[in-house]
């Protein structure tokens, strides 16, 4: 069969299947306006809880002023090239040097796109004798990783400990074999249901193991820790943690990421990311933007102080009207229900068209089927008023689900896709 052909007859997988009823609504809708609290939708003004902005800083004046100045003065193609071979400047290594010094770690190299960079990182780190160990739950940038993988990779249930030292004993077994190494991959904080990797316990098992740790930290670099280092420093563990990853996407509101570990290590990888030999660097107004964020990160602990303000108050306000917040640690904030495809549309649109909130719904087969999952993401930018008046209209939309108000809807209303 011919590929287009193959393709025009499919529903579109798992995602694609909604397309047609659910394309610029739910699927790729529109936010408009300046990045803040609220913003417009479909011409209506929301209060938005799905910006990974956690710290404030896409819309705050002293970084849109640096970005516009880097942008005046540099354009927005420099450096034009890879970094190997013409993309390279003294920002750049000025930005690495600063990112190495603030995670305690001797080197970092920057990624152009996280994502990229973690795939690329997996691939560059193990070799075909070498064993990868991994959490279930991982982001889809890890599992993209480990796919690359020619060798033996293990997975462990979501934080699960006595798995996880049984994976390892079973890694272990296996290189005694193929003279390879064992590389762990977990995450921080999982980005879908804030809570945290428990890199302490796993920290602890290289007492009775011969392993490597890489965390992807994408959600708690900037934000979690007493510095906003990252998980590793909420948990005591930066030392015992090999090779950090972090993320530019989350509480710095910029593109782009970074791993930081040892020089020897990182000059390695400089000569062997595959995503970065080939790819564009990062643009100077970008670098220079990330400088200030950082700067900002470091210097102005009120941003992450206000953050955890606004994220204990949505969190403690949702587990006392009863709502099911999961283990939930971090700032993401998920609120699990139970319901149909059907009702989780219908609660969606009550929620955008009558409440004017926009937060994010995931549904069957990302979660189980029967459970519906909003997603919300508090931010330095919120105020306690607006996690007042969404625990409010939560409690109003439960009350409708279960008196069976949602059932009937079996399409989205036509005005919310007009």
């Amino acid at each position: 069969m011919d590929i287009f052909e193959r393709i025009q007859k499919d529903e579109g997988g798992p995602l694609g299947q909604y397309r047609k009823r659910a394309h610029g609504y739910f699927m790729f809708p529109k936010l408009e306006g300046e990045i803040e609290p609220y913003m417009k939708f479909q011409g209506k003004e929301v209060l938005a809880w799905t910006f990974n902005n956690y710290l404030g800083l896409a819309n705050h004046p002293e970084v849109r002023q640096t970005d516009a100045q880097a942008a005046a003065q540099w354009g927005l193609g420099y450096p034009m090239g890879a970094r190997m071979m013409s993309g390279h400047t003294a920002l750049h290594e000025q930005l690495e040097r600063e990112l190495a010094d603030f995670e305690k770690k001797e080197d970092a190299y920057l990624f152009n796109f996280g994502y990229q960079g973690m795939i690329s990182t997996i691939d560059a780190l193990v070799n075909r004798h070498d064993i990868i160990v991994y959490d279930s739950e991982a982001h889809a940038c890890i599992m993209d990783g480990v796919r690359l993988h020619l060798g033996q990779r293990i997975v462990y249930p979501h934080n699960n400990i006595e798995k996880c030292r049984k994976a390892l004993e079973r890694a272990t077994r296996l290189t005694a074999e193929t003279g390879g190494g064992i590389l762990l991959i977990t995450e921080g904080v999982y980005g879908m249901t804030g809570d945290l990797g428990i890199l302490d316990e796993i920290c602890a098992l290289k007492k009775e193991f011969n392993f490597r740790i890489l965390i992807d930290d994408a959600h708690g670099f900037g934000v979690m820790g007493a510095h906003g280092r990252g998980a590793s420093e909420h948990y005591n563990v930066m030392d015992e943690v090999d090779l950090y990853f972090g993320a530019f996407a989350k509480a710095m509101a910029g593109i782009g990421g970074f791993v930081a570990g040892p020089k020897s290590v990182i000059n390695y990888l400089r000569y062997n990311l595959r995503s970065q030999i080939y790819a564009k660097s990062l643009p100077m107004p970008m670098v220079a933007g990330l400088l200030k964020r950082l700067d900002m990160v470091r210097t102005m602990p009120e941003l992450r102080e206000k953050l955890w303000v606004v994220t204990r108050a949505l969190q403690t306000g949702l587990r006392e009207r009863g709502f099911d917040i999961g283990k939930a640690e971090a700032c993401v904030t998920p609120v699990f229900m139970k319901g149909t495809v059907e009702e989780a549309t219908g609660m969606l649109v009550d929620l955008r068209e009558n409440h004017h909130i926009f937060c994010s719904v995931v549904v069957y087969p990302v979660v189980p089927r029967g459970v519906v999952m909003y997603r919300l993401i508090p931010t330095a930018m919120h105020e306690l008023e607006h996690v007042q008046y969404t625990l409010d209209a939560f409690s109003q939309i439960q009350e409708k689900l279960q008196r069976g108000d949602y059932s009937h809807l079996d399409a989205i209303p036509d005005k919310a896709i007009e």
